[in-house]
């Protein structure tokens, strides 16, 4: 049970760095009008949300 929360916590931890790397690539691709370092943001910025609503999910049906 303990590994299966470690691997539910690591999917949100990482899925939320994902999300602020994402932020902050976009934010300045913004600055720097470097649309491919913008879209690059998105996509990690995506990908973050995705990997920590997996966790998330993990989490509820294993009960944590």
């Amino acid at each position: 049970m303990v590994l299966e929360e470690q691997i539910t916590d690591k999917d949100r931890v990482e899925g939320s760095a994902k999300e602020i790397k994402g932020k902050t690539k976009e934010g300045a691709g913004k600055v720097l009008g470097d649309a491919k370092l913008e879209s690059e943001g998105n996509a990690d910025e995506a990908a973050g949300k995705i990997q920590n609503a997996v966790g998330g999910v993990k989490g509820t049906l294993k009960g944590n």
